[in-house]
């Protein structure tokens, strides 16, 4: 034992070596080693080439995936992270989305090895998918306004609300051009022609990324196949692939910097778009130089061998996509999970091909600032999200999109102290804001618009008249269907619940329910079930009530299959939106029939619902409608078509009995004004004519109705602008303004080729004249550039806008041009006796074209500018010449 002097010493030596211990350990704590990747002075090349160095194949695979599950949840996120996550704050307040938001970025950034951010996406095609979100007017009609400067503004807006909410990549643009107008998804574009969607499209992009939110042009290159069916089989050449279809995409990444595109669920030329090296590698990432990565269309990598079948196997499709430069697979984990770690370990593609995707993904990130302040304020999100600056903003939008599109002896603007104004059809009490939608909001009706608009002493009587489409027949109750083995008094359908879209293996439950009315929305039908990839199988009893001939309604969004004894009765075994299908079967009363209803959901929105019977629809709308004209001053009929993702049109006339609603109101002999509502071509053969007064409010926003009683009431001079061309009828299409010189003609034997409303066109309240339009100089080299200008007057009472239109076509060439090409347009505002000179640049990228070896080329000779009010509506020309 040490005693004294020389203990104390002792103790007190080993007491000053713990704390120099522990004080170094504390510094050590203190001083965090930061890891090149984690170093935000170091250049995005180094830290993503640092971090991708540091990770193992597992973690690179997780960073090519999409999820749409809960992370929070035990297990959700995995220790291998993800790249990112579908619409999982979609149905949120801003505040509550934020929060979300924080808490899943600080689950990535403390909870895997490597701390690796998420991207989390949404749709904001015109506003951000989201409760509270601003609903500004359908892409369609933004294209409508002619207006770049708005579009831009409204992506500012847009940027704002989703960045504040934690949302960093939006699923938008759609700049697919719109040539064949039954395609369902019109509505999403900004039209038929390439220079106006590239205008556009570049305003909206610049904007967005500009929040610091990736924004994503889709559907990569062209997905409208014949007939104008959705997704269909594209079998374009790749002149006109370039020429039209590329432009706008080529655009948006050079000039706007959009950092993310979606491939498209088609196939070009028998390639899938998923897996097409020429179109994601070789055009995209090499000849464009595009930064960014890839992102699928919601399973388009399984439909590599589920439907295109280029491949035998998930692996094998895993393999193509990764190879072709599809870098991340949306919205769940699929063929990029354990399929795609198959093909790596079995060398049917490289840990290099791989790298590239990720590092292309990790780049993004590290752009967005994800690895060094990836919190939102949620404060901000509340204070932005459907302010009153961005409700303004949709007022503005919606009354620079509205078309005048006939007006006969003046009929509007109505007088605003009206006595009697009858407001009547099926879209006039209703929000209609198009597909892709925000919720939450308050959306102005058109009824409310023009109550809230009219004098005080006005009055508006309104009347239904009939339904949009055919009434949902009635769902078959629950005490016609019984479980298998049920107990007396039983009722219900044995229902199998899957978590795959096949049905295949065991069911993850079962239980009986009924009836068969289901709206799952974006959600999964129960916590076990996964909203992106289930199937169900509901089998039992239907014991009919009365012997007669059944209608029997199915609905469903995506696919069913219906089997009555073992029969099969009907089979869309396919991916849609909410559709009705029908058969007719003759049933006994009392009879127990089997009965077997198979469905499967994809991804998005889920619903299916099963009815029977069809009653005659009572006329006691029609009347009520007849009756509210024949009282009134004026009547204003609001009706509307049924389009949308995965609901192409073979007619475009109006559907149900709306055409039959105009032809009474008609008929009673007051005023009529039609207010069409949709995002595409509507035929007017039947009614179009009777009609003094026609109005195409598109699908115009929350604020849409106070838009369109302002245009109709003159508080508002209509100043759209068609973005698509209208056909006489559905056998023109597709129709457009372009067309290369026909070796014959264009008319039929029993109608003209001429459109009902060509593109460009549009009305107004008041007059403008044109003067002479001039070139200067009137020849110029070939890499020179000539000044166009014409004056523009206000000859009317009143002011207005005007969009004036450059047309373009090259008098001789070395490959047959289009008769005319949009190469300028100028939305312009002026007062009454006003007149302003308007002026276009006219340069090497308007006057090229590609050769016959797809070379772009400028030519010498005589080009002839077009100035008008549409495409058709040409006001002058003027030549000039460019010499060697």
């Amino acid at each position: 034992m040490i005693r004294g002097k020389k203990q104390k010493s002792m103790i007190l030596a080993a007491a000053l070596a713990a704390v120099l211990v522990l004080g170094l350990a504390a510094g050590e704590k203190a001083k965090k080693v930061v890891l090149p990747y984690q170093d935000p002075s170091r250049p995005v090349e180094v830290r993503v080439h640092d971090l991708l160095g540091r990770m193992t194949l597992e973690e690179k695979v997780a960073q090519v995936q999409c999820a749409s599950r809960d992370v929070e949840a035990p297990g959700g996120l995995g220790p291998n992270g993800l790249g990112g996550l579908a619409p999982v704050l979609r149905d949120d307040g801003a505040k509550v989305s934020a929060e979300k938001a924080n808490r899943i970025q600080k689950l990535a950034l403390t909870k895997t090895r490597l701390g690796i951010p998420i991207i989390i996406h949404d749709e904001a095609l015109h506003g951000l998918i989201a409760r509270g979100g601003t609903s500004f007017p359908q892409a369609i009609g933004l294209a409508a306004t002619w207006n770049p400067g708005l579009v831009a503004r409204i992506g500012l807006a847009i940027g704002r609300e989703t960045r504040t909410r934690g949302v960093r990549q939006v699923l938008s643009p759609v700049i697919n051009i719109a040539r064949d107008v039954r395609w369902g998804r019109t509505e999403e574009t900004y039209g038929e022609d390439p220079f106006l969607t590239s205008a556009l499209g570049v305003a909206f992009c610049r904007a967005i990324e500009g929040q610091g939110v990736i924004t994503t042009p889709k559907h990569y290159a062209a997905n409208v196949g014949d007939g104008g069916r959705d997704s269909n089989a594209i079998h374009f050449s790749e002149r006109l692939l370039r020429e039209v279809y590329f432009p706008a995409f080529k655009a948006c990444f050079q000039l706007a910097g959009a950092n993310s595109v979606m491939a498209s669920y088609n196939s070009i030329d028998g390639i899938p778009s998923s897996s097409n090296h020429w179109l994601l590698t070789d055009v995209l990432k090499t000849e464009w130089g595009f930064p960014g990565f890839v992102v699928s269309d919601y399973g388009s990598v399984n439909g590599i061998w589920s439907k295109h079948f280029t491949a035998a196997t998930k692996k094998e499709a895993a393999a193509q996509a990764l190879e072709a430069g599809l870098d991340m697979e949306l919205p769940d984990v699929d063929v990029y999970g354990e399929p795609l770690l198959q093909a790596l370990k079995e060398g049917l593609v490289t840990e290099a091909v791989l790298d590239r995707a990720v590092t292309r993904i990790l780049a993004a990130k590290f752009r967005l600032g994800l690895f060094d302040q990836p919190y939102v304020d949620p404060a901000e999100a509340v204070k932005v999200n459907d302010s009153a600056e961005h409700r303004a903003l949709a007022l503005e939008a919606a009354r620079q999109s509205i078309v005048l599109l006939k007006n006969e002896n003046n009929l509007l603007p109505l007088k605003k102290d009206i006595k009697t104004l009858a407001v009547i059809g099926p879209c006039a009490g209703v929000e209609r804001l198009g597909g892709y939608s925000g919720f939450g909001i308050k959306v102005v009706t058109v009824l409310e618009g023009l109550k809230d608009r009219v004098s005080p002493g006005a009055k508006i009587v309104y009347a239904k008249g009939c339904d949009l489409e055919p009434a949902s027949l009635p769902i078959i109750p629950l005490a016609n269907l019984i479980p298998p083995d049920a107990a007396p008094g039983v009722h219900g359908l044995k229902a199998e619940y899957f978590n795959n879209k096949d049905l295949s293996g065991q069911p993850v439950f079962v239980r009986v329910e009924g009836p068969i009315k289901f709206d799952w929305g974006m959600k999964a039908p129960d916590p076990r079930i996964n909203p992106e990839g289930f199937s169900v199988r509901w089998t039992g009893k239907l014991v009919p009530t009365a012997t007669q001939d059944y209608l029997l309604g199915l609905t469903t969004d995506d696919g069913a299959r219906l089997y009555v004894d073992g029969k099969l009765i009907l089979d869309r075994w396919i991916e849609r939106s909410a559709t009705t299908d029908y058969a007719t079967l003759r049933l006994e009363a009392g009879r127990p029939y089997d009965i077997r209803l198979e469905y499967y959901e994809n991804s998005g929105y889920a619903m299916a619902s099963l009815g029977w019977d069809v009653k005659p629809e009572a006329d006691a709308m029609f009347q009520e409608a007849v009756k509210a004209a024949k009282g009134a001053d004026a009547a204003v009929v609001v009706v509307g078509i049924i389009e949308g993702e995965g609901r192409d049109r073979a007619r475009l006339s109006l559907p149900g009995k709306q055409e039959d609603l105009i032809h009474a109101v008609v008929d009673t002999g007051v005023p009529t004004v039609v207010v069409l509502t949709g995002g595409s071509a509507i035929t007017m053969e039947n009614w179009g004519r009777l009609v003094p007064a026609i109005v195409d409010a598109w699908y115009p926003g929350e604020e849409g109705g106070n838009a369109v009683a302002d245009v109709l009431l003159g508080v508002v001079n209509p100043g759209g602008r068609l973005p698509i061309t209208f056909p006489q009828f559905e056998g023109q299409t597709p129709l457009y303004n372009d067309p290369r010189p026909t070796g014959r003609g264009y008319d039929y034997v029993d109608m003209s080729g001429a459109p009902l409303y060509p593109f460009g066109y549009g009305l107004s309240y008041t007059k403008f004249e044109y003067g002479a339009v001039k070139a200067t100089p009137d020849k110029i080299a070939l890499d020179g550039r000539v000044t166009v200008s014409v004056e523009v007057k206000n000859a009317g009472s009143v002011a207005g806008d005007e969009v004036v239109q450059l047309y373009l076509r090259d008098t001789v060439s070395s490959v047959s041009r289009p008769i005319r090409e949009l190469k300028g347009f100028q939305r312009i505002s002026l007062k009454p006796g006003e007149t302003r000179t308007v002026e276009f640049v006219l340069g090497p990228d308007a006057l090229s074209f590609l050769d016959r070896n797809l070379k772009s080329v400028v030519e010498p000779g005589t080009f002839e500018v077009m100035i008008g009010s549409s495409s058709e509506d040409i006001r002058g020309k003027v030549s000039f010449e460019v010499v060697r």
